[in-house]
Order: C-alpha cells, then structure tokens, then sequence
C-alpha cells in the first residue's frame, strides 16, 4: 500500500513532522515552515544562496536565502538571475507548443519536414513529438565532447545509427530536447533564440529571463558553485539554448508557474501552447511525459516523485508506451521538472487542482532528491 495516498494533507504534514499552514496566519506560517525546511538544506549542502517562491491562495510569497556571490557578499534578493538548466526545456516546450498552437508546426511531422537535411537518416524519420518527449530513439544524455559546431551537430543527427524503436524507449537526453526546439524554429524560418526572447518570453511577461544576460542585467546574475566550491557558470555548447539556457529571478519562476496554474489570463494562443505542454503523450512507470513537464496521478507520494526525479530515470533507458490520443492536461496532477548546470541546482512543481506551486533556485547543484522532498513538505503543509 502507498503511504498517504487519500490522507488531507494536514494530516500528511503531521506525520512528515511539519504544521499545518491555516487561515489568517498564512504568510507568517508559511516563512515558518519555508524557513525550518531550507535553512537546513542549505547548511546539509553547503548551498551560497537560495530564492523560493510559493504559490497559495492566489498569491505569490516569496523567500531568499544567502549570498548570490560569496566573494562580494551579495544578498540573494527577487532580482537576482538564477540558471535553471534543463528546467529551460519546459520554456522550449512551450515555444513549440505554440508553434504548434499557431498552426505553423505539426508535430507528429517528421523530423526531416523541417530539416531537410535529414532525409534518408533514421532520426529524419523521427516525430517532432517524439523527440520532445525522449522518445524518438535511446539519443544520449549529452553530446559527445567533439561536437561543437553546428556542423558537427547536424553531422551526429546524420550518422545516428539506430538503437531502439522509435517511442518504446525514453532516454533523457539533451540532443533529442535540442533538435525538438530547433526544428521549431526551422518551421517558423527563425533563429530560436530571437523566438524565445522577442516572442515567448515577452508574451508571457518575463521580463527578467534571458538566454543570453544582457550587460544591464549582469549585476544581478548570481555566481554558481560546482561540488568543489569553485565559481562557475554555465558554458555554451550545442543546442544550449534550447536545451539548458534559462536565466530567470525567481519573480518570474513565480509568473511562471502561475500562468501554469492559471494559463486563462494569456492570448488564446499560448493558453492553447500551456495546455499541449501540458497534456500526456507517453507512460512511463507512474510518470506520464508531456513536453517539458512530468506529471503524476494526484496524490502522490514522495517515494514515488524521488523515484520519477531520480538519476536512474535520467541515466538509463525507460520503457514508454505512447498515448493515443494523447491525454489532456490533467488538473488532478503533480508536475514537476528538475535543472542543473554545473554551478546551480532548480525544481518547480505545481498542483493545479490545488491552486498550489513552488520555485526553488540554488547557486549550487544540489541533489535531485532534496529538492523533490524539500518543495514536497512545503506544498504538503499547504492544502486545506
């Protein structure tokens, strides 16, 4: 039998140790909690700085933590820039999806229909849906250290030799994510970068996100921190931007989330684009793959999420089954992604039947699973 599986979760919170977070003291309880939950993660993990954002009641609270850089001795504040690695996968998603929204994509079209150059070669076969959701072929994790040029990376996807039947196995990777996000821009005859910044981000009103930090903004971008302490930021590399290129506060991981929970408040075009992303497209295990977001019957455990976000679901092949038709977006859900890059560590969450969501940003890279039984806790004390 799960734990808690039909439990309010006031009474979930009780037996994780917290305290139900209740009525008119819902801010002062809700620094309570945040703070007797992130305080000790940061200490366990030697975190510089963190900014969380919680989504309740309508509202958006907010809590920073820490230094942005330990060598000037910068508070994290609302406007400092976090990189949120493969969480960017999610915003390219979406600027797919509304691609597709627009009319200006299919995407169960094959590969090659957008890049031609991949006609004759078994990725050129693969769908646009397919390589969103991991599924196109077992592509790995990262590309090989010699690829680096567009070249070279049009080279890979030309030589791939086929490892498994397209849509049976899921393999997180960010070459199949990266190829997704190019594809869209080859279909609307763009560079990705310049839809990303002058079309998606502006239409949902993030104007404190980047791919690429502009000078004015560069005070605020936080020093990340590798497992040894050492200053680092994210390096380019190909597809970044599509893959892991993300900057954002965590006022706007906070918008963010709530144009998830909340997608009526934008033009019918992105509504539609929030709802494809979304939607179920593959089953994994308990998890069904959407694009960009996971997501899973609500409730759910944490076993089960630390089970979804662990590094044998990233690392190693998945059996997948595709869903035809595919499901709708599910309000009765948990979605969630984690990012990395070499210095930072995020996770966002959100519960839409609750109303309910919650950013975590980290100057350092932290594990998955405590971050997924951090923003666990915190959105367990909160449901009424």
């Amino acid at each position: 039998m799960k734990p808690f599986p039909h439990l309010r979760l006031t009474c979930l919170a009780t037996a994780l140790g917290l305290t139900a977070v209740t009525g008119q003291s819902l801010a002062d309880s809700l620094h309570k909690q945040v703070d007797g939950i992130i305080q000790p993660l940061m200490r366990e993990h030697d975190i510089a700085g963190m900014a969380v954002a919680v989504i309740a009641d309508g509202k958006e609270h907010y809590f920073n933590y820490g230094v942005a850089s330990k060598a000037e001795a910068q508070p994290v504040n609302r406007d400092t820039l976090f990189e949120v690695g493969s969480l960017s996968k999610t915003y390219t998603a979406t600027l797919v999806a509304l691609a597709s929204a627009q009319g200006t994509l299919e995407l169960d079209a094959p590969a090659k229909h957008y890049q031609p150059a991949l006609a004759g070669t078994p990725l050129g076969e693969a769908s646009v849906l397919e390589l969103g959701a991991y599924s196109a072929d077992c592509l790995p994790l990262q590309f090989p250290d010699e690829v680096q040029t567009p070249e070279q990376t049009l080279a890979f996807y030309q030589h791939w030799r086929t490892r498994a039947q397209r849509g049976t196995q899921r393999c997180y990777s960010n070459p199949s994510l990266g190829l997704f996000g190019d594809l869209a821009a080859r279909a609307q005859h763009r560079p990705f970068a310049q839809l990303m910044t002058e079309q998606l981000l502006p239409g949902l009103g993030l104007t404190h996100t980047y791919l690429n930090v502009p000078a004015k903004a560069r005070e605020h971008y936080a020093q990340g921190y590798n497992a040894s302490n050492q200053p680092v930021q994210v390096n380019p590399g190909p597809l970044a931007d599509e893959a892991y290129g993300i900057k954002t506060t965590v006022s706007d991981a906070a918008r963010y989330l709530h144009l998830q929970l909340n997608a009526d408040q934008l033009a019918p075009p992105l509504q539609k684009a929030i709802a494809i992303t979304q939607a179920g497209y593959f089953k994994v295990g308990d998890m069904t793959q959407g694009l960009g977001w996971e997501r899973y019957p609500y409730p759910v455990t944490l076993q089960t999420l630390l089970k979804g976000n662990s590094s044998e679901m990233a690392l190693q092949p998945q059996a997948t089954v595709r869903l035809r038709p595919a499901q709708p977006a599910d309000t009765a859900a948990w979605y969630n992604k984690t990012g990395s890059t070499g210095g930072f560590g995020a996770y966002y969450a959100f519960i839409p039947a609750k109303g309910l969501g919650i950013a975590l940003l980290a100057n350092r890279n932290y594990p998955n699973e405590a971050r997924v039984r951090a923003a666990y806790q915190i959105l367990s004390a909160l449901e009424h």
